[in-house]
């Protein structure tokens, strides 16, 4: 994504610490319980993060799976096809990357029978070929997050450089999402969120969200949904000339198992 083009900087690659730390969590709360699997599969028109195009506004194949234990643990894997890496290859500079993997885990519980929490880690990695001296996307972040009903909020916290920006660990995304099945396998899909970024104020943006999703008794599911950020539309055209934060219409087509 555009956004984060201006991030490639000559720092370090990040080692991957919060990694070993994600897994080792929810490894060990797993061990003692029975484990329930879960996952899912989806084609999308566009995957939007935080109301960002990773794919140049283009499908995307998407797949992930959890393990959840019965004492609140879990341990999941997702996976996506993404561009925005390979968008800033140049031949002085090639950039071979198409693919985004995720690791996270953490714990689930309840306050009451009303109120519930989750609080844990994910690890964003960019496998691939990158010229000397790119600092690298790969990213970890703490969560928390708080359900009530049909409503949740979430705070991540970056504990890496975020996506790529330079000296921006420490960097902050708040949303809050309403999900109301307003009918049976009929729902209304909400969010809005704000993204900072440490010493990169310029990029900081705020997205938004509405959409509706209807689901199948197959497991399938079909959601369409209406999204738009207010982000600087200098700031996130890519190469392409695309302005990839701009508002746009998502149809989404998934399973679950």
């Amino acid at each position: 994504m555009s956004s984060r083009i201006n991030a490639v900087r000559i720092h370090a690659v990040r080692n991957t610490l919060a990694t070993s730390a994600v897994l080792a969590v929810a490894c060990l709360g797993m061990a003692p319980a029975h484990a329930g699997v879960s996952g899912s599969l989806a084609l999308t028109s566009d995957y939007l993060f935080r109301g960002v195009s990773q794919t140049n506004q283009e499908p995307a194949l998407q797949g992930g799976v959890e393990f959840a234990a019965d004492n609140g643990f879990y341990l999941g894997a997702w996976g996506s096809n993404i561009n925005w890496l390979s968008d800033l290859s140049t031949p002085l500079a090639p950039i071979s990357s198409s693919l985004e993997l995720d690791g996270y885990g953490g714990y689930r519980g309840k306050f009451n029978d009303v109120v519930g929490f989750d609080v844990g880690a994910i690890y964003y990695w960019y496998p691939g070929d990158f010229p000397s001296g790119f600092n690298s996307a790969d990213t970890a972040e703490l969560y928390v997050g708080i359900s009530a009903s049909v409503f949740t909020a979430k705070y991540s916290y970056a504990l890496t450089d975020l996506f790529g920006y330079a000296d921006s660990d420490g960097s902050g995304y708040l949303e809050a999402n309403a999900n109301w099945e307003f009918k049976p396998s009929w729902t209304l899909n909400a969010h809005v969120g704000k993204q900072w970024i440490e010493n990169n104020e310029d990029f900081a943006y705020i997205d938004w969200k509405l959409g509706v999703t209807k689901g199948f008794d197959s497991g399938f599911s079909i959601a369409l949904a209406y999204s738009d950020t207010d982000a600087e539309q200098a700031l996130y055209t890519n190469p392409h000339g695309n302005h990839i934060a701009d508002d746009t219409v998502v149809l989404t087509l998934s399973k679950a198992f």
